[in-house]
């Protein structure tokens, strides 16, 4: 992606995004880190056991029959501290040459049918629990970007490093305020991140615990939106062809 602003915009932006108190990481908070990583580890171990362990399967069979390549999808991610990391995912597109340099787009040609599915349902996102696991996520985070994005970004935000000082997690603040799918423009970017800092600075179980409640709701939103839009969908096959058989009449 190419990340297109003036100059004066990014001086407002840099100007406002710097204007916050530098974040420290206080040592009340080292209980916190160290509840969240036990959290993280019980919970990753439940939907890697009892759910991953059977769906992924189904799921597996059914990506390969949507379409010809690899089930998982691998992409060098950044994460904590600014270190580089294999993100896992289910593939939601046809195998091509720009799967890691351009994001996906809406009406993306590159997704597949089942990957539209995938990805409203958030189901292309469960493998990350293996990441979890592993240490190089958290269940809630900032959103790790692929590396061409994160180096683009880092250019037009100030004090974007700052969110290399938590975790990249499945779902973060800037999604559960609406910020998902491709950054678009440079006012995107900004917000992204604005949300990202502010949870940097207010990490806490409460905090995290709201979000993973607004990621439930959002995505059992997602998964109705889409059957409501299949049901149209169906409604107006049924309609074209009724139309067709009756001028064929």
């Amino acid at each position: 992606m190419t990340v297109i602003a003036t100059g004066n915009q990014v001086r407002r932006f840099q100007h406002v995004s710097s204007k916050g108190k530098k974040f420290k990481l206080r040592p009340s908070k080292t209980l916190y880190f160290i509840a969240k990583r036990i959290v993280d580890i019980l919970v990753s171990l439940f939907v890697i056991t009892f759910i991953l362990s059977w769906l992924l399967p189904i799921l597996a069979i059914l990506i390969r029959l949507d379409s010809k390549g690899p089930i998982f999808f691998v992409q060098t991610r950044v994460g904590f501290l600014g270190c580089s990391f294999r993100c896992y995912k289910l593939r939601t597109m046809v195998v091509n040459k720009y799967a890691d340099s351009r994001q996906a787009q809406e009406n993306d040609t590159r997704i597949t049918r089942l990957g539209h599915f995938l990805r409203i349902t958030s189901l292309d996102e469960l493998p990350q629990f293996l990441n979890v696991l592993l240490g190089n996520m958290s269940i809630v985070g900032p959103r790790p970007f692929m590396l061409k994005d994160d180096q683009s970004f880092s250019i037009v935000v100030s004090n974007y490093p700052l969110r290399y000082c938590a975790k990249p997690g499945i779902t973060g603040m800037a999604q559960v305020k609406g910020y998902r799918g491709p950054t678009a423009n440079f006012h995107s970017i900004f917000h992204r991140y604005q949300w990202d800092a502010f949870y940097v600075r207010n990490a806490g179980p409460a905090l995290d615990f709201k979000i993973l409640r607004l990621t439930i709701r959002q995505t059992v939103k997602s998964i109705f939106s889409f059957k409501i839009k299949i049901q149209k969908y169906e409604h107006i096959s049924i309609n074209t062809r009724q139309l067709v058989l009756e001028n064929v009449g």
